[in-house]
């Protein structure tokens, strides 16, 4: 029996080149490696869980990176005060010695090293400033710049 409507097998022309279509565009989707919506969901919770790992392990290291950074700012604060204690020791030590009171001594405190300059009116007195200066606790060593005046 033949169709002699000619407007409905064109139809059915139109529709089954279209769903031919169709399938090919899906296998061809499925051959280029595309994955379904669950993969796609699974895949999107994987890599939020990597880079969440990833946020974790930066802020750990940035954590220990600032706490070392802080102790060593503490160490260098620590250190100032030290060397500001020991010339303000010193400088005391000094200031209580008769002959060397009168006396403008400049002291200089670096890392633990007293450094003594100034004038000072005797050998004696000079060798007792040093003397002065490496009874103090915290002094490692001292350099003795006094000039004897005469």
């Amino acid at each position: 029996m033949t169709d002699l409507n000619p407007i409905s097998r064109y139809s059915r022309h139109w529709l089954a080149l279209m769903l031919a279509s169709g399938v090919l565009a899906l296998s061809a989707c499925d051959k280029a490696g595309n994955q379904t919506a669950g993969q796609k969901v699974d895949s999107a919770i994987a890599k939020t869980e990597q880079a969440g790992a990833d946020a974790k392990a930066k802020s750990e290291s940035a954590a220990a990176s600032t706490k070392e950074s802080v102790k060593d700012a503490g160490a260098s604060v620590a250190a100032a005060v030290d060397d500001a204690t020991i010339t303000a020791a010193v400088s005391t030590g000094l200031a209580k010695d008769p002959d060397l009171s009168a006396i403008k001594i400049d002291v200089d405190t670096k890392g633990g090293t007293v450094s003594l300059s100034g004038p000072a009116p005797n050998a004696a007195a000079k060798a007792r400033a040093e003397e002065i200066a490496k009874s103090v606790k915290g002094v490692s060593a001292v350099n003795n710049n006094l000039e004897v005046k005469m």
